[in-house]
């Protein structure tokens, strides 16, 4: 093989130093994250311009590029609070959040990478252990667990509203009480539960008794209207007007006008 020319060595040693400086110049940023870059010889973190979207970027080899996800994310955390009372409270609660793409070069200058560690985490903790000490083992059991994931989120969201964080939700998954006050809650509710039941059987009870004697009232009251409006002269005139139907069958009979007691007509007998 013929030796290259002694301008070709050159040449070829520029194009390969050109080609690492490209690929060494080159950024890639993946759907779902977003870049902040650093600029190293001109003020650093880059604040005022948007954060580097998806795809193929040209960055000076000198510079650098920090890659956030900015798809909304899930953190777990389980802790320990205290009730109003002071007992010992487990609290499993998630959490979803997410960067803010549009303060994304602050958010790095300002907090780092690491900022669920060092701000979202410490303050759903201390947000937890406020709201917590506001009620009773009794109250977190029962009818406040919506209230407490309520109230956590909203001071959580309150703390990190100037901390360049995004949080849409916080969940309350779980709250966890000592054995023994469990088991005496369970028992308080049980028994007023009972006592609930007990109340509507007798309430229920009650209101029979009283339909009961309101009705017996009422046809008491019908029985004595009925009675004096039924005198001699009315009965007589119902007992001729039943005889005179009688009398109208086809069967035998002798009836004696005026024979029974008041004056009543008196029926002897028939033959069919």
């Amino acid at each position: 093989m013929e030796r290259l020319p002694r301008i070709g060595v050159p040449i070829l040693i520029g194009v390969v130093l050109l080609i690492i400086l490209i690929a060494q110049s080159t950024v890639t940023v993946e759907s779902g994250e977003a870049g902040v870059l650093y600029k190293r010889f001109d003020g650093g973190v880059v604040t005022d311009e948007p954060a580097l979207g998806g795809g193929l970027h040209i960055v000076a080899p000198w510079n650098k590029v920090f890659i956030y996800e900015t798809r909304r994310r899930e953190l777990s955390e389980k802790m320990n609070v205290l009730s109003s009372n002071g007992l010992d409270i487990k609290l499993d609660a998630t959490a979803w959040y997410m960067p803010d793409v549009k303060h994304l070069g602050k958010l790095h200058q300002e907090i780092g990478e690491d900022y669920v560690s060092r701000i979202l985490l410490p303050t759903i903790r201390s947000a937890a252990r406020s709201v917590v000490g506001r009620y009773t083992p009794e109250q977190l059991y029962s009818t406040k667990r919506d209230a407490i994931q309520a109230e956590i989120f909203d001071e959580t969201k309150k703390i990190i509203s100037d901390q360049y964080i995004i949080l849409d939700e916080i969940l309350v998954r779980d709250v966890t009480l000592p054995s023994t006050i469990k088991d005496a809650i369970e028992r308080k509710l049980k028994q007023e539960q009972e006592s609930l039941e007990y109340e509507f059987r007798l309430v229920s009870a009650q209101k029979e008794a009283q339909r009961q004697r309101i009705e017996a009232q009422g046809k008491s009251d019908a029985n004595q209207i009925l009675s004096q409006s039924l005198n001699d002269k009315i009965l007589r005139d119902k007992g001729i007007e039943a005889t005179l139907k009688l009398s109208q069958s086809p069967n035998a009979k002798v009836i004696v006008i005026g024979g029974g007691d008041d004056g009543m007509p008196l029926i002897l007998g028939g033959n069919n």
